[in-house]
């Protein structure tokens, strides 16, 4: 019987995933979960952050309890910037803002905007084409302010890396204040004043915040300064810092996780009319913010709503159109405007979905018909194409990373000789030092390890597949090859429950440093199955535990290539409530799937594999594997460093482990970390 079921889902696509499962640690968890009266499963969650003393731990699930030094003495040239904002502001000195056409960036120019404004500022912005001068102030920007009379500059999300432009404004004797979260160049611009966290110790709290929540800080200390802290100015700036963090996908920790918490409860009730416009239009619904008995009704949002509904309507609007329609939502008290700015909003994002979904449609296509067979050699995408809007590509990227598990380089040549284009890269793969390598044969670049933008001639591409595949061949070996997820913890059914969840709420807002957990089950069951809407699959799952069936409902986002799925997997989901008639159901979010272990294992003894040995490296340690092969059956063998070897059977789901076999010991082997072993020795004997 399992030989047939083996036979039968090895013909079926699934996920091509690796899963790494974090380590446990029982004694850290047991403390924690006697502390602070937890599961010891979510306990094991806050470990696998990080979390691994009780003062870390209490700031984190207590973020108001962490002691915020002044960011008047994190920041030197936080006090300069606000006595230059402060004498401008009382000479009617003109200021400009230069802001950024992404979610940071315009949500930092309107934060920025409707502060000075309410403290009598006499200001303006700007925001550089992205089609036709790209990223960041520039010298057409500096003479622009110059002829308009401007004495002060604020940069918002940029500036850090405009040398010359900020020496242009200063031959022109305007002052400068740079105000950006980007990585520091080698030589800094001579701006009066520069407020970046990466310029301030790395154990600030400070440190992780993004463009729109350096703006916050000055924004807040001026008005301190200037005595209307209580004036009702701090509330919408703490929303649009909200809005512009999630958006710009900042790390949510450290001040950043106690600041947005705050502003997510204040959203739902937000009295700015460009907030209240945006989440009419996109249908978001806040929920109870406290938890399942409590008294109070006040409602939050969640770091998803902004994430998957609120940030792209906004972020659509600075990659395809003019930033203006962001700035005047999010500034203006007019409900009537705002209204007719969020509408606008929704038709761009919903162009921008289509052309998403075209160029995705047609990398697939490409990468299909030319790369698919020699993706394993060049350990790179590198996807051109005419005609592509360079303004949603990078999105189409992530999405590519997602499917193949390899770095994408994906542009487009509009016409003008020049290749501009976006990167995403994997754990192992630095995209800035990829581009950093192909230096002579690049124009403009700039990014970080994980992503990037980049332009240069379109006589280079067949140079720069060459150079790129060069560098991956030099840093991803073959079993890097695969999309990586990473899965907090072993759970059966019978734990999911609303007691279960309402614990789980300890670690919100979940995002960026504080992923939202990934849970696995074994031996599950797919009841019934239905490809529903734009090819998601909506699934009734099932498992046995102690005899007695639990049953739960689940979905898998955008999954058509997948389904029908096999009847018996393990699988990979997050949690999520469902409100239906008034009833709320956990139900489960499917990320990842795979045979059960057993049945991998079947397979990969039954099908054509290599005989040689073969070497691996799984979390930084060497072993090898080899397939040994008898009259009667087959066994996979996985030896380490100390000559211990685990050794499992055709269709068997028991290992032996040990240095011989007179005295190994029998291990279940779809247990951690036994399972990620085994998936990744089968991966590389695979290859």
């Amino acid at each position: 019987m399992v030989s047939q079921f083996s036979t039968v889902t090895h013909n079926r696509k699934l996920p091509n995933q690796r899963w790494y499962i974090y380590p446990q640690k029982p004694d850290l968890t047991e403390l924690l979960s006697e502390i602070y009266g937890l599961s010891p499963t979510i306990a094991q969650l806050l470990v696998n952050r990080g979390l691994e003393s009780l003062e870390t731990a209490k700031i984190f699930i207590e973020p108001e309890s962490l002691v915020l030094p002044s960011p008047m003495v994190d920041f030197p040239d936080l006090a300069l910037s606000v006595e230059l904002l402060e004498n401008a502001i009382a000479s009617g000195e003109k200021i400009a803002i230069c802001g950024d056409y992404d979610a940071d960036g315009m949500t930092s120019t309107a934060l920025l905007l409707r502060a000075l404004r309410w403290l009598g500022a006499k200001v303006d912005y700007a925001i550089p084409s992205r089609m036709h001068e790209g990223y960041g102030i520039n010298c057409r920007i500096i003479e622009e302010f110059h002829s308009e009379g401007v004495g002060l500059v604020l940069t918002v999300d940029n500036g850090i890396s405009a040398f010359e432009p900020v020496a242009r404004a200063r031959e022109l004797d305007l002052k400068v204040i740079i105000t950006d979260h980007h990585d520091i160049p080698q030589r800094l611009p001579p701006a009066n004043a520069i407020l970046n966290p990466k310029l301030i110790d790395e154990a600030s709290p400070y440190r992780g915040v993004a463009g729109v929540g350096v703006a916050y800080i000055l924004a807040v200390s001026l008005a301190q300064q200037l005595g209307q802290a209580n004036s009702g100015i701090l509330k919408p700036l703490l929303e649009l810092f909200t809005l512009g963090t999630i958006a710009d996908l900042a790390p949510l920790t450290g001040v950043n996780r106690r600041w947005v918490k705050r502003g997510l409860q204040q959203l739902p009730k937000s009295q700015l009319a460009g907030i209240q416009a945006l989440i009419q239009m996109s249908g978001v619904k806040g929920r109870e913010a406290g938890s399942k008995g409590s008294s109070s009704n006040q409602k939050t949002l969640q770091p998803d709503d902004i994430g998957f509904r609120l940030g792209p309507r906004i972020n659509a609007v600075g990659r395809i159109a003019d930033p203006q329609v962001v700035i005047e939502l999010l500034t203006t008290d007019d409900m009537g405007i705002a209204l007719e700015r969020a509408m606008q909003c929704e038709d761009i994002n919903r162009q921008r979905q289509e052309m998403c979904e075209q160029i995705e449609k047609d990398a697939i296509a490409f990468v299909e018909n030319y790369y698919i067979t020699s993706l394993q050699r060049h350990r790179v995408l590198v996807v051109v194409q005419p005609n592509w809007h360079h303004g949603v590509i990078g999105i189409v990227a992530s999405r590519l990373v997602e499917r193949y598990g390899v770095p994408v380089f994906i542009g487009t040549d509009e016409g003008d000789g020049k290749i501009r284009g976006s990167a995403r890269g994997i754990p192992e793969f630095n995209v800035f030092e990829a581009l950093e390598y192909c230096d002579d044969l690049l124009g403009k670049y700039g990014g970080h390890r994980a992503a990037g933008g980049f332009s240069f001639p379109a006589d280079n591409l067949e140079e720069m597949r060459s150079r790129l595949s060069e560098y991956a061949n030099k840093y991803l070996e073959l079993h890097h090859l695969k999309p990586l997820l990473k899965i907090d913890a072993l759970t059966t059914f019978d734990q999911i429950n609303q007691e279960f969840y309402q614990q789980l709420r300890t670690l919100e807002p979940c995002g960026i440093e504080n992923s939202t957990p990934i849970f696995y089950s074994a031996d599950v069951r797919v009841s019934e199955q239905t490809s529903v809407g734009k090819g998601h699959i909506k699934m009734t799952l099932s498992q046995i535990i102690n005899n007695q069936r639990y049953t739960i409902k689940a979905i898998a986002w955008r999954w058509r290539d997948y389904f029908p799925l096999p009847t018996l997997v393990d699988i990979a989901y997050k949690l999520r409530e469902n409100e239906f008639n008034g009833n709320t159901t956990i139900e489960l979010e499917v990320v990842g799937v795979k045979l059960p272990l057993s049945s991998q294992v079947n397979v990969s003894l039954t099908r054509e594999t290599k005989l040689s040995t073969i070497p691996f490296q799984y979390q930084n340690r060497d072993y090898t594997c080899k397939i040994y092969q008898s009259d009667t059956t087959k066994e996979l063998r996985i030896r380490n460093s100390q000559a211990v070897v685990l050794a499992v059977h055709l269709g068997s789901k028991i290992g032996l482990l040990g240095k011989d076999r007179q005295n190994a010991k029998e291990v279940d082997i779809s247990q951690p970390p036994y399972d990620g072993i085994i998936q990744t020795a089968l991966s590389a004997l695979s290859f």
